[in-house]
């Protein structure tokens, strides 16, 4: 669920940027408070289906849960040398209302150019994410955020950008368990998916580089574009192989499981190449966590060379500690 590295971005004019973020803001509390009649989706559950943690974007669930998400990941930097990046990224949520969450996601990473090495913090992100829509016949979850990357919160060494940023964006999830029999083998697959438009608050900002010669690094001034983040999962869930669907003695099954899953993530900079990687792996939850893996692949040039590796330790804050997490901070 936590999401990957922040690359530099975006911008329409700065005076423009309040404003849009307000209504949306506005927007967001609004949905979040007419929807509360129907409950939040805790952990990512719609009928049978449960939606595991992604690791390359945002999954619809709004609920108590902190996300360590440690990764090694080949990257092209603004000046086009191909970097490694490793580190680790968090993210924490908290119910503040029924159907509203604050999230806050940041990381640490190490930087490896050919010849220097850089350490330091990725941009800190402050988001509300509210909880839209859930239809448990249809296995159906949607969710809606709105973030700000805090300015200056980050390195410049690693990539972090300069400016604030705001970005609206949309969850859903939807499962294929409601199939008719002819489709049976379907019913295990469902996918989810996300979009979101980053806009930076400045046009332009600097980074660090390599200079011409390759010998040291000095500032490199960048032009801020929005950029659209999105992407989608294809799952298949192990937990329609039990006999409560495929027939046999009835018991009760744990809801544990393995989900096999593919992500495709996809970075659009307005006038720019699309840095698109694929991501296959593998989750497990349990009860209260989850943990997961996945290779990281990019599919073009892009998006640099060679593959990556990411892992994630997702804990059920409302299940592991019940008496501080599992209820809203505001109302019941």
């Amino acid at each position: 669920m936590v999401a990957p590295h922040r690359f530099t971005c975006a911008f329409a004019p700065g005076r423009r940027v309040r404003p849009l973020a307000a209504r949306l803001a506005a927007l967001l509390t609004v949905a979040a408070l007419v929807s509360s009649a129907t409950g939040a989706a805790a952990h990512g559950i719609a009928g049978n289906r449960l939606f595991p943690g992604t690791l390359s974007f945002d999954d619809p669930a709004v609920a108590d849960e902190l996300a360590l998400t440690p990764s090694s990941v080949n990257r092209h930097a603004a000046d086009g040398t191909d970097v490694t990046d490793r580190g680790v990224s968090w993210q924490f949520t908290r119910l503040l209302v029924p159907n509203l969450a604050l999230v806050v996601d940041s990381g640490f990473t190490h930087r490896d150019w050919p010849q220097f090495q850089r350490n330091g913090f990725d941009t800190t992100t402050v988001a509300l994410k509210g909880f839209l829509y859930e239809n448990d016949p249809h296995e159906v979850l949607m969710s809606a955020a709105l973030s700000w990357g805090i300015g200056g919160s980050g390195a410049p060494a690693i990539g972090a950008v300069e400016p604030s940023t705001f970005e609206p964006a949309f969850y859903f999830g939807k499962g294929f368990g409601d199939l008719p029999d002819r489709l049976a083998w379907l019913r295990p697959f469902a996918v989810t998916g996300a979009l979101g438009l980053e806009i930076p608050a400045a046009s332009h900002s600097t980074t660090l580089s390599l200079n011409n010669a390759g010998s040291a690094l000095v500032p490199l001034p960048i032009a801020n574009v929005p950029i659209a983040h999105w992407g989608f999962s294809i799952q298949y869930s192990t937990y329609y192989l039990t006999p409560r669907f495929t027939g046999g003695p009835p018991r009760e099954e744990p809801l544990n499981q393995f989900v096999p899953l593919v992500e495709f993530a996809f970075d659009s900079p307005r006038g720019e190449p699309t840095l698109a990687h694929m991501s296959p792996g593998i989750a497990y939850v349990a009860t209260t966590w989850q943990l997961a893996v996945e290779a990281v692949l990019p599919l073009n040039a892009a998006s640099g060379h060679g593959v990556g590796v990411r892992t994630q330790l997702l804990l059920f804050l409302d299940d592991l500690a019940p008496s501080l997490f599992g209820k809203p901070l505001f109302g019941r």
